[in-house]
């Protein structure tokens, strides 16, 4: 869960079922809904990993669709931190903060904002793949 559902969770979200297949049940979204980022599309694919079929959602959304029956909530900016643990009220859900820059907010060159999406991606890439094996 982030911000927006457009950049650090869908990445999170496209990252993990591409790791870990229909193992675990991962659906990312955000405080409230943006657009999907097309850097952070752009940096998965050089990954192998295709997000396009992405489409933004809301916790709200989310919950409305699936109840939110989640064993771990992982989130990964302050807003939707502060979101899940509201959710946690009635939800008997874990809930882990992994800060993570938003990389939209780089400005340089080209090169420069995809080198901002690719820390963000490898970070969490790491710590999926070490939080979720086993």
């Amino acid at each position: 869960m982030c911000a927006l559902n457009a950049v650090r969770s869908p990445m999170a979200e496209a990252m993990a079922k591409h790791f870990f297949g229909k193992s675990i049940y991962v659906q990312s979204a955000g405080a409230k809904k943006g657009e999907t980022d097309p850097f952070a599309l752009a940096v998965l694919e050089e990954i192998g990993i295709d997000a396009r079929k992405h489409r933004p959602k809301s916790i709200e959304e989310l919950e409305e669709w699936e109840g939110l029956n989640f064993d771990l909530i992982v989130t990964l900016s302050p807003e939707a931190h502060h979101k899940a643990l509201d959710l946690t009220r009635t939800t008997a859900a874990e809930v882990e903060y992994w800060p993570t820059a938003d990389p939209s907010a780089v400005q340089g060159s080209r090169e420069q904002v995809l080198d901002a999406y690719r820390e963000v991606r490898d970070g969490l890439m790491r710590r999926i793949k070490a939080r979720l094996r086993g």
